[in-house]
């Protein structure tokens, strides 16, 4: 069995300069400027993607390098059930190829799976959109908004056993925006939005993009196929010419829904206010989302110095559903103790503590990762921010969230 062990160990053709992460000679993917292999992570036991970018066209000066390193260092930050998660990154010198080490994905892009998988109700295609824009409202929220700029459905991933869809390759659209930065208009012209060829423009490009990946979810092709090269559809996107897919869009619905995310960049809506559109809500047992947050102060019994604390409720339909309390405390002077108490509908109530760095924490990145540890519904996210934004300042005035 020795000689197995060695063949075992010869799998890898590449490992990560901090040794922890293996790569096979596997293709799971291939893009313009990207190939993604199966790795193994050796300190979790877990299978992991190792994606190389090419990045010697795009990133020529340090400066480029730095501003990227800063831009990734950010996403591993990111912590969201409809995200890809970044584990690590780093720029290999010699080939001038950045590697990513993401979540590997089951079943594939959401384009593969829907080209397999062809019969799927409407219903699914519905919880499909809620999740890709449930991922975009928390990529949105952040100060400055993250931008996606490169939404298709080949960067957005399933898992097929779970229902699960993700939104990935924020690193490659961090170089993509680099490059941006430096006028090429790189990205999959199909998707991007009239405003993305100039040079101001917000994170509604997002929206529209995903416009346009509802559009080939339910006609299975590629947006403007009719056309047969970039420049022709820079043009009909430039002129406002919609794609001629849309047209076989039957479903009225369906078809008013796109057409709102691919409406002019003034007239676009926000993912928080897509995902409150009838077309989603419907057919739906429970509302998404739909709620209102109530907000109360609280509970006198826990006051006194150095604590503090704030209450809000979840409205749905007219029903109460969940009821939350932030409650903090100074510990010392970087320090703020937290404690997050959820009651739901059942009257189940759970106590969460968990520290909070004064210097090192954002409310934004604590409340995403009680979200994703809690299995919170990700409307969530925002409200649980604000409140521990409220606390934190309540008991360091002079602390800017």
């Amino acid at each position: 069995s020795g000689k197995e062990g060695e063949d075992e160990e010869a799998e890898f053709v590449e490992r990560d300069p901090t040794g922890r992460y293996g790569r096979y000679n596997e293709i799971l993917g291939k893009g313009a400027f990207k190939t993604v292999y199966r790795a193994f992570d050796e300190v979790d036991g877990i299978e992991v993607a190792w994606n190389q970018v090419k990045v010697e066209d795009v990133l020529q000066s340090p400066e480029d390098l730095e501003r990227l390193y800063s831009e990734v260092h950010l996403l591993k930050s990111l912590k969201h059930k409809n995200i890809i998660k970044l584990y690590n990154s780093w720029v290999d010198t010699k080939t001038k190829n950045v590697n990513f080490i993401t979540e590997i994905f089951t079943s594939g892009t959401l384009r593969q799976y829907r080209k397999k998988h062809k019969h799927v109700d409407m219903r699914a295609v519905k919880n499909w959109a809620k999740q890709i824009l449930r991922g975009l409202l928390y990529l949105h929220s952040h100060n400055p908004p993250i931008i996606h700029r490169d939404l298709k459905c080949d960067n957005i991933f399933v898992n097929g056993n779970q229902g699960e869809v993700k939104i990935g390759d924020l690193g490659l659209a961090a170089i993509l925006r680099q490059a941006h930065a430096a006028h090429s208009v790189i990205g999959t012209p199909e998707f991007m939005a009239p405003e993305l060829y100039e040079e101001e423009y917000n994170e509604l490009v997002d929206i529209y993009s995903f416009g346009m990946c509802l559009l080939e979810m339910v006609t299975f092709e590629y947006p403007y196929s009719e056309c047969t090269n970039a420049a022709q559809i820079y043009k009909k996107v430039t002129s406002g010419k919609k794609p001629a897919a849309l047209d076989r869009v039957k479903d009225l619905e369906v078809r008013a829904f796109i057409e709102k995310c691919l409406a002019t960049v003034s007239k676009r809506l926000p993912a928080r206010e897509l995902l409150m559109d009838p077309f989603l809500q419907k057919g739906d047992d429970a509302p998404s989302g739909a709620s209102s947050p109530e907000q109360s102060q609280t509970d006198s019994d826990q006051g006194g110095l150095g604590s503090y604390q704030k209450g809000v409720s979840f409205r749905e339909e007219g029903k109460r559903s969940r009821d939350f309390r932030v409650k903090g405390k100074k510990k010392d002077d970087d320090t703020i103790f937290l404690r997050v108490r959820i009651a739901d509908l059942e009257g189940h109530v759970r106590n969460i503590h968990f520290p909070f760095s004064i210097e090192g924490d954002t409310a934004m990145s604590v409340a995403s990762e009680m979200v994703a540890e809690l299995d919170l519904s990700d409307q969530d996210v925002t409200t649980i921010a604000e409140m521990i934004d409220a606390a934190i300042v309540a008991l360091v005035p002079d602390w800017r969230p």
